[in-house]
């Protein structure tokens, strides 16, 4: 297959990928494939509910090609405490684990989940971009999407020639620390976009956490705004509605937030594709945040 003219660096819609998809053989993951190979495909579905739930799904059938990527495995370190309760994990180990699934920096990278991206595809995207690799998307709609234009799915589990450790190192400076966050309390509101349900944000009810509300001053978005029919909105309709909740700042001033730092990283993609570039994610969210009492909870709208 030709190199694709321009990477994909925010979403692929179902038709595109599989047109590419089907141009290479996806049974054999080649080390040695550049940027004019088949996309690198991982398959990040995850349950809040049902941790396990992913690796079941896989099993009974993925993407052609694609890779299991693992939110608690993979995209987090769960031996770390007090950052809440998806870490991120280690960078030399994340680095490690692109090289194991051939992942290099000319490797076109696609990631997908049952359905939005938010569970836990935009995570992926999020860890790659932070480790520097900007050829990276989320499949639009994921598997709900691919299934419903009638593709097909497989069991059989690719064989991977893998590559050396990613060489590249998470840039810190895309993640808010908990010590940023306190030190903005009182900044006009706009600068921090928490991610969770309404009912979470206000405080009514907590399923996951040990204590409800938000940290003070957070503005709500819930993620599933930025969804329609199991897609993102288009880029226009994402910008009408997130350029008011940011104000004046601008929007590399702005952080995200959410109960882990997993659905912060969908509102992260959906304002990158309403071309409000450069947002930044709290990474430990409101799961770290709570972790030590002395910090400030607020509660209501």
């Amino acid at each position: 297959m030709t190199a694709n003219p321009t990477p994909w660096t925010t979403l692929v819609d179902v038709a595109t990928l599989s047109s590419a998809l089907s141009q290479g053989d996806t049974r054999l993951l080649d080390a040695r494939a550049t940027a004019s190979a088949a996309p690198r495909v991982l398959d990040a579905r995850f349950s809040l509910a049902d941790p396990q739930s992913g690796a079941r799904d896989y099993a009974a059938g993925h993407l052609p090609g694609a890779l299991r990527a693992d939110v608690n495995r993979d995209l987090a370190d769960m031996s770390v405490v007090g950052h809440g309760r998806h870490p991120l994990p280690d960078s030399d180990a994340f680095a490690g684990t692109l090289g194991r699934w051939g992942i290099g920096p000319d490797t076109q990278v696609v990631v997908y989940d049952g359905g939005d991206g938010s569970m836990a595809a935009a995570r992926a995207w999020w860890l790659l971009r932070l480790i520097g690799h900007t050829q990276v998307a989320v499949l639009d709609g994921g598997l709900a999407a691919w299934q419903a234009a009638g593709l097909p799915l497989t069991t059989d589990v690719p064989e991977v020639l893998p590559l050396p450790a990613y060489p590249g190192r998470f840039d810190t400076r895309q993640v808010a620390s908990v010590d940023e966050i306190a030190a903005r309390l009182k900044h006009a509101p706009g600068w921090l976009l928490d991610a969770r349900a309404g009912e979470r944000f206000r405080g009514e009810v907590e399923p996951l956490d040990p204590v409800a509300g938000h940290v003070p001053g957070a503005v709500n978005r819930p993620f599933g705004l930025n969804v329609a029919d199991g897609r993102l909105r288009p880029a226009a309709e994402l910008h009408a509605a997130l350029r008011p909740l940011i104000g004046t700042h601008d929007p590399q001033q702005v952080v995200l937030m959410c109960g882990s730092g997993v659905t912060a990283c969908h509102l992260l993609l959906a304002m990158e594709v309403a071309g409000l570039h450069g947002a930044r994610v709290y990474a430990d969210s409101w799961s770290g945040w709570v972790s030590d009492s002395s910090r400030p909870v607020a509660t209501g709208a």
